[in-house]
């Protein structure tokens, strides 16, 4: 089992950054991958990607490359999504997510977190 809680959303304006926080709790945080989705209003939850359990590889969607981040400190169970350059687009409720099915990238996992909500204002 592991248990997930986000933290550092909140509102920005446009071109402005966040950090993410999820701190992990349960099983040992070394041995699962965590990813980060998110859902805007109205539409369905979307992958915004992904890092290893060691944080060695990272994978991230179109929509953010070069503008978010992830990283994660295996010591303080902690994994981060830097968020800068924010978009009007970018807002939404954000989850962490652990433990993917499947093949690298996976985009379907078996913990969540309860989310969230970032808002960028144009």
């Amino acid at each position: 089992q592991v248990q997930l809680v986000e933290s550092g959303g909140g509102l920005v304006q446009a071109g402005g950054s966040l950090r993410l926080s999820c701190v992990a709790s349960g099983r040992a945080f070394s041995s699962y991958a965590m990813a980060w989705f998110r859902q805007a209003p109205g539409k369905e939850r979307e992958f915004v990607g992904v890092i290893s359990r060691d944080g060695g590889m990272t994978y991230r969607e179109d929509s953010v490359r070069g503008r978010f981040t992830f990283s994660r400190d295996n010591a303080k169970n902690t994994g981060y999504l830097q968020m800068n350059s924010l978009k009007p687009e970018d807002t939404g409720v954000y989850y962490c997510a652990a433990d993917g099915l499947g093949s690298w990238p996976s985009t379907k996992y078996n913990y969540w977190g309860q989310g969230t909500q970032v808002t960028v204002s144009s």
